[in-house]
């Protein structure tokens, strides 16, 4: 059996700069990983989409150039597409950079078989602190038939070699939304099944309604409210039952993005002290750590947002921690964006979640319409919206909808962690004409 200061047992974007830090300060680190070297991110998640999203998004905007006097013949490679996404995976990167500062590396799944040793492979080792980031996987609904088909998840949909002439996606969160508008600006007929009457629910009413427009002018298919009773799989078709539908849609290919699940089951962790919550993640205090002494857990397995940034931003904190700085998990602005077409970017909070939580507050909308620049480049659908606490004039929260929303939401992110009031914002002089110089305009509105 080895020993160690450090055990990590994950990959993901918070446990790989984590174990090479700690490694940069010679202390002994090993870190096991299952699968792939990088984790989602790196693999499945962010890097493959965003690179597959670049060619769906290339292919519209050439074709839509004909509004702005520019006529193009557009044909898609479906083939080089695909052989660019999977070029852009490179886990060999994560391997170099942690044997560059002699962490050990072992390829095995893990699980802990004493309060503070863990077995992974033929490897076995007893650590003073432990760090857990195996992040989560696809959940798969238990729907009659599913099982014994070659359905696809974020996982394993950058295998496809072919470009499917219909494609249907069970779930209408970001991740079926992006990858079902990639499809269909491909050149695939996307039909996208979701149980509740609307899009990304967790969402704002009105965020749901603008990306349902935008996929429905491109061509997708909706069937909200839906419930799929059966799956089968005959001559190369899926066949898929959906209670809202007389006949089952049929389709060449079938892409479940039903949500994710905690990455727990292999590790042995109720045995050791460690404690789940309802939903099966790591129970986790303010500062990381589990129910179990020198045990912590960061990044998605603990149930916190799961975008790579968050996990990035929880080795940071734990590495202070560890160092006996007052870090906790929650000392931060939390922003996200969809790329989807249009972009939404999101930062802080709505303002139905700062009245739940008791605080006066308002908002400010303004069209994009309204905005020079959207005019100038026709891209004019969506919003800019700016939330308040009416006592303090502190700005609580944004949501941004449109032409690099993902890029715009970061002015609004760095206002809330200066602590700025919306007054700042109102005054500040942006650049004309900016899809940001409406920001100072959209806060004019709570004069």
């Amino acid at each position: 059996m080895e020993t160690a200061d450090f055990v990590i047992i994950g990959s993901g974007q918070g446990g790989v700069p984590l174990a090479a830090k700690l490694a940069e300060r010679e202390r002994r680190v090993v870190i096991f990983e299952r699968a792939a070297w990088g984790g989602t991110c790196v693999n499945t998640g962010c890097i493959p989409s965003k690179t597959l999203l670049a060619s769906a998004h290339a292919a519209v905007a050439a074709r839509n150039a004909a509004s702005l006097g520019v006529h193009a013949d557009v044909k898609v490679s479906f083939k080089a597409v695909m052989n660019r996404v999977r070029d852009s995976i490179q886990p060999e990167g994560i391997v170099k950079w942690l044997n560059s500062v002699d962490a050990e590396l072992v390829e095995a799944e893990a699980g802990f078989i004493g309060s503070h040793t863990v077995r992974g492979g033929d490897t076995t080792v007893e650590a003073e602190t432990i760090i857990i980031n195996t992040g989560k996987s696809p959940f798969v609904p238990d729907i009659p038939g599913l099982a014994d088909t070659p359905y696809l998840t974020y996982q394993n949909f950058w295998e496809l070699e072919t470009l499917p002439e219909r494609l249907v996606v069970i779930g209408g969160g970001y991740t079926g939304l992006e990858l079902a508008q990639a499809m269909q600006r491909l050149g695939s007929q996307v039909d996208v099944i979701e149980v509740v009457d609307r899009l990304v629910a967790a969402e704002e009413q009105d965020v749901s309604q603008a990306l349902q427009a935008a996929l429905e002018a491109d061509g997708v298919r909706f069937h909200l409210g839906a419930n799929v009773e059966k799956v089968a799989y005959r001559d190369n078709l899926f066949e898929v039952g959906v209670d809202t539908a007389v006949t089952p849609l049929t389709s060449n290919a079938l892409l479940v993005a039903t949500g994710r699940r905690p990455n727990v089951e292999a590790l042995n962790l109720t045995e050791w002290g460690i404690e789940l919550d309802e939903k099966g993640h790591i129970q986790v205090d303010d500062q990381f750590r589990t129910t179990a002494d020198s045990v912590y857990a960061i990044g998605d397995v603990t149930g916190q947002p799961a975008f790579t940034h968050v996990s990035w931003e929880d080795h940071r904190r734990l590495l202070a921690i560890l160092d006996g700085e007052e870090r906790h998990r929650g000392d931060r602005v939390l922003g996200y964006a969809f790329f989807t077409d249009p972009q939404v970017g999101r930062v802080g909070k709505t303002i139905a979640q700062a009245q739940e939580e008791g605080i006066s507050a308002r908002e400010a909308t303004l069209p994009l319409e309204n905005v020079s620049r959207a005019a100038a480049t026709g891209h004019d659908h969506g919003f800019y919206r700016l939330v308040i606490d009416d006592d303090t004039d502190r700005i609580l929260g944004a949501t941004i909808v449109g032409p690099q929303a993902a890029e715009l939401v970061h002015v609004i992110l760095a206002h809330m962690e200066a602590g700025s009031t919306w007054q700042l914002l109102e005054r500040s002089q942006h650049i004309h004409p900016a899809y940001a110089e409406d920001l100072p305009t959209l806060a004019r509105q709570l004069a």
